[in-house]
């Protein structure tokens, strides 16, 4: 049971439902985090307060927290609490556990903020995706973000569910306690390119990876050998309806997390493999006569990983950059994505960098044309796939319809 809030608590938590509410009614957001500031501002314990005596579990990473919290609640079945807005700092963790009084509750956590929201919230598990770099402007170097990580998890007495492919999240959760390593597809890595411990050059293989000193990929609970995964010795059937190997390693992590609360794995994978979609990620939409398959991409790694499941069709591909504060102010990440895939397509350019966009795509020798006053080409037949960073695919689901 959680604890009763104190009388500043509750008016914490009074300013968090009114001011949520109001900025829904005025067309200002989704209401997540507005009063998520307010309520802290307030009563700078109510998340702690709020999370006393509940079930918590933490996704963070670079790459694939919306979709696994999602996978992760899924798999957990019956009525479980998300910020599944995907607001993902402590205001809107807040605004989520002020929604709803569930006992059972998954995060997802931005990874600069994972610290203050472990100590927040005690979780029962943390997950740990990957690490990668991200938005240049207003994100640490993706090593500080493993120091930090690193230094949180030491002294954390929870179950750590750790992606074992990725020589930085292994630094970072190497001290913890009780690790759970799952070995899964993991194809970018140009961000750990050298030890964390000695810094000579990491040695890649086909399957594992290590250094001189002697770190190493760590020893596997789960392992994939798709379509069946296996879970500590349990074989987990595997069919997703969203695409990618990123998606199956998400589903790989979600089902390691699931299996330590104590799941049936069996019924959790059927509940993951109904998942068509997570908040519109991977949705089929419309825009006219046309039809658009919606995925959201924010940097080179997730970009990479989109780009493979777009498989040897010819059919055209939209992309849409912004470079608002949601989405980081410098858009030159673009030249780190291998955009050279997309040879032998017609590549649209959309957004209010569309012209950064058409310059990276000149340089990878892709074909493409700029919208003109961002408005689309006429509908063709099939569906088209728009690959969109942040406030562009949010531009995008508002200018679409189910």
């Amino acid at each position: 049971m959680t604890r009763p809030l104190s009388p500043r608590e509750r008016l914490g938590a009074r300013a968090v439902r009114a001011l949520n509410r109001l900025s829904r009614v005025l067309g200002r957001g989704s209401g997540t985090v507005i009063g998520g500031r307010a309520g802290l501002v307030i009563a700078p314990t109510l998340l702690k307060s709020l999370a006393s005596g509940r079930q918590v579990v933490l996704v963070s990473g670079t790459n694939g927290k919306t979709t696994t919290t999602a996978m992760v609640a899924a798999g957990w079945g019956g009525d479980v609490a998300t910020n599944e807005t995907g607001s993902n700092m402590p205001a809107g963790h807040t605004a989520a556990l002020v929604a709803t009084s569930h006992e059972r509750v998954v995060l997802e956590t931005d990874e600069r903020w994972l610290g203050d929201v472990v100590s927040a919230t005690s979780p029962r598990i943390v997950t740990l995706l990957n690490l990668s770099r991200d938005q240049l402007d207003r994100a640490s170097e993706v090593r500080q973000i493993a120091e930090r990580w690193r230094q949180t998890l030491r002294t954390y007495e929870g179950v750590v569910v750790a992606n074992a492919n990725d020589p930085l999240v292994v630094y970072a959760a190497e001290l913890s306690s009780h690790v759970l390593w799952c070995d899964v597809v993991t194809p970018w890595r140009s961000d750990a390119v050298s030890c964390p411990h000695c810094t000579r050059a990491l040695d890649f293989s086909s399957t594992s990876w290590s250094s001189t000193c002697g770190f190493a990929k760590p020893l596997s609970l789960t392992t994939t050998t798709l379509p069946s995964l296996v879970v500590d010795g349990v074989v987990v059937s595997l069919q997703l309806q969203m695409p990618g190997a990123f998606n199956e390693s998400n589903a790989a992590m979600a089902l390691t997390v699931v299996s330590a609360l104590q799941v049936d794995l069996g019924a959790a994978a059927q509940r993951m493999n109904a998942l068509s979609s997570v908040a519109d990620r991977f949705a089929l939409r419309r825009l006219g006569g046309q039809q658009i398959r919606m995925l959201l991409a924010k940097n080179p790694a997730g970009f990479a990983a989109l780009l493979a499941t777009l498989g040897r069709e010819n059919d055209d591909v939209w992309i849409a950059i912004n470079a608002r504060v949601a989405d980081g102010r410098d858009p030159s990440w673009l030249y780190d994505v291998p955009f050279e895939v997309l040879r032998g397509r017609r590549v649209w350019c959309f957004g209010e960098r569309r012209l950064d966009l058409a310059t990276r795509l000149e340089y990878a020798g892709v074909d493409f044309t700029v919208a003109a006053n961002d408005e689309p080409p006429p509908p063709t037949m099939g569906v088209v796939s728009l690959l969109a960073n942040y406030t562009a695919f949010q531009d995008w689901r508002q200018r679409t319809t189910a």
